[in-house]
């Protein structure tokens, strides 16, 4: 375990923002984690996993642990089910791939999401009418000022969409080690509610698809409207996509009557913040270095040496125009540091 100093975290991040950390360690185990949390630091710690949903906007004057911790473990299972243990360090995507290829369901639609295991329930990551909530039982995270080990199980993460405890009254205070999941052997639930996976499964005559199908539809999907970070800086879905009151979205629809929408309840509508950039003319323009992906209007990109300020400008500008053409405030899904 070596502590550098003035370490750039351009390729820590998928933005591939150039910003330094005044010191930075990687951590692969657990005692090391424990030995670095029992040591004083006249720094303030900042916790780094896969850099998959972060937007760095500034060095960073911070003592940074990088997490790197691997590991699948079984931890129960029957004919029926498992229950099985990612470490924090795992690559999500392997690890859904993982469980496919061991017949595992649940985690199908979440394919090809970037990141890590670790920071997967932060953002109670979601694709395709699937959560992280859905299959998660617990977590093991360490409390940075006391170095204590502490389980959180699914509903003490208080999961919301595209939120949780951790990015609310446990911001900043806990470093996920390890996620653990309840996954079907049979019987599989498969959702393919989402008019993309089922048009995808009918160009292939899928009619009784398996959880691998649906894994490589989505992956499809996902492949043709989303730039791959190591070819183009970015961070996915950089809004989350708003939920308005359905009065709002009737008053809406009179004037855009093309508008698209997914019903919550009766009272509240989900609208798509892509459809809404692009209604806006931001799909494909770009300012320097920074911009909206031409296939996608929901992600913001780095075509070569953006720096984290100009692609905030961008998502400024962006929020500005959607809420004066819709009245419809954006908020980002990214965490803006």
């Amino acid at each position: 375990m070596k502590v550098e100093y003035n370490k750039s975290l351009k390729n820590y991040n998928t933005f591939g923002i150039n910003v330094k950390a005044a010191e930075f360690v990687e951590i692969t185990s657990e005692k090391q984690l424990k030995e670095v949390l029992s040591k004083p630091v006249d720094k303030e710690l900042f916790v780094l996993s896969g850099g998959s949903n972060m937007l760095l906007t500034r060095d960073l004057d911070a003592f940074v642990i990088h997490i790197a911790i691997k590991g699948i473990t079984i931890k129960e299972s029957n004919e029926d089910f498992v229950v099985i243990t990612a470490k924090g360090g795992e690559n999500w995507h392997d690890f859904v791939l993982h469980c496919i290829e061991n017949n595992f369901g649940g985690l199908e639609n979440l394919s090809l999401i970037p990141g890590y295991v670790g920071s997967a329930p932060i953002q109670n990551i979601g694709a395709y009418g699937v959560e992280l909530k859905d299959t998660m039982v617990s977590c093991e995270a360490y409390e940075l000022s006391s170095g204590k080990k502490h389980v959180f199980s699914n509903e003490e993460c208080k999961f919301g969409y595209r939120n949780s405890i951790f990015k609310n009254e446990a911001k900043g205070k806990f470093i996920i080690t390890s996620v653990t999941f309840k996954l079907s052997k049979k019987n599989h639930y498969l959702n393919t509610s989402y008019g993309a996976i089922e048009a995808a499964l009918a160009e292939q005559n899928i009619s009784n698809p398996t959880i691998q199908n649906i894994s490589d539809a989505v992956i499809k999907i996902r492949k043709s409207k989303l730039p791959d970070p190591l070819e183009i800086g970015n961070s996915g879905s950089f809004f989350k996509n708003p939920v308005i009151s359905k009065d709002h979205f009737m008053e809406l629809q009179k004037e855009f009557q093309k508008i698209p929408s997914y019903q919550i309840d009766e009272n509240s509508i989900k609208v798509p913040a892509g459809w809404l950039i692009e209604q806006c003319g931001f799909k494909g323009k770009r300012w320097g270095d920074a911009g909206v992906h031409k296939n996608q209007a929901l992600v913001l990109v780095n075509y070569d040496n953006a720096s984290g300020k100009e692609i905030l400008e961008v998502s400024e500008k962006i929020k500005a125009t959607v809420f004066d053409t819709f009245k419809i405030k954006l908020e980002t899904e990214v965490n803006i540091i």
